[in-house]
């Protein structure tokens, strides 16, 4: 499933309206957690964004978009129009699809003896989409995929980091069928994740 590209307050957001709700776990300032959601949003916001409330921001974005029901939203400083979305294995009732926004403006290893301050710009967004329905477990397992593949492309392309501290994660899934026990990168749906969010990551930075 492909967004379309919208504009609220003259930036560009990838809305994806969903047919019917799907179950979803995500990292993303509003509509995170795990829940059925029938909106995801990835919105472009200033270099200097400094907002305190990110998640009614995104709520007054989904509100001129007129979208209801709860959703998932995320922002980055990233132009969400120069997003990548990467399918990966069709057979697979469809195929898994990873759609993302790479901003590397700064670019921190996870685990960093001394953190610092870092300022919220730039940051990795991905939106994935899994056709067969995941267990919790399995879907907490595809955010660790998520984040282990999106390494794996920095980390081959040379960039000094992990990933950026405002990084977001969105794995949607049926909320109905037999139920994946697994999501990690040597599961069916985990492997075709895997290689989509690193394709996608490759490309932007290529």
């Amino acid at each position: 499933m492909n967004p379309e590209i919208a504009a609220v307050a003259g930036r560009p957001v990838l809305v994806w309206r969903l047919p019917s709700p799907l179950l979803t776990i995500s990292s993303a300032p509003r509509g995170g957690g795990l829940g059925l959601r029938s909106w995801v949003v990835n919105a472009t916001v200033g270099l200097d964004y400094d907002r305190p409330d990110p998640a009614a921001h995104l709520g007054e974005i989904a509100d001129a978009l007129e979208l209801s029901g709860s959703g998932t939203g995320m922002l980055t400083a990233v132009d969400v129009r120069d997003g990548i979305t990467v399918l990966d294995s069709p057979e697979l009732d469809g195929g898994v699809r990873a759609s993302v926004t790479t901003g590397l403006t700064d670019p921190v290893w996870a685990a960093a003896e001394e953190p610092g301050e870092h300022p919220q710009v730039g940051t990795v967004n991905a939106v994935c989409f899994s056709p067969v329905r995941l267990s919790d477990a399995a879907l907490v397992n595809a955010v660790a995929t998520v984040a282990e593949a999106k390494a794996q492309a920095l980390l081959e392309a040379g960039v000094d980091g992990t990933g950026t501290c405002t990084d977001a994660t969105a794995v949607l899934c049926p909320p109905d069928g037999p139920a994946e026990l697994y999501g990690g990168p040597r599961s069916r749906a985990g492997a075709a994740l895997a290689r989509a969010v690193r394709a996608a990551v490759r490309a932007a930075i290529d």
